[in-house]
């Protein structure tokens, strides 16, 4: 089943995030299989503010769980996380409903 995670750091983020990068990619690398979209979203200077991320697992306790081992997570960096459903209507540049 596929979650939208939407992460909105912390006012002042952007060192903590900068810090932690390698080890939120080093996780992210474990769950690849499980990553269907993910990156940063950026402020008006495009400067990363928050990440989005839709992942395919088995359902919301697992998204959850993704979610909440993030390193990002670990050092407080997010002011709200909110996982939700997600269903694809476009993918790879088709239409998949």
């Amino acid at each position: 089943m596929l979650f939208a995670i939407i992460c909105t750091d912390r006012p002042g983020g952007l060192e903590t995030r900068k810090a932690t990068r390698e080890r939120h990619l080093a996780y992210l690398e474990q769950w690849k299989q499980h990553i269907v979209h993910g990156g940063p979203l950026l402020d008006a200077e495009n400067r990363p503010c928050g990440s989005l991320l839709v992942v395919d697992v088995a359902d919301r306790a697992a998204a959850e769980g993704f979610a909440a081992e993030d390193p990002y997570a670990h050092v407080d960096l997010f002011e709200s996380v909110v996982i939700r459903p997600f269903r694809s209507v476009f993918r790879d540049c088709m239409r998949v409903e």
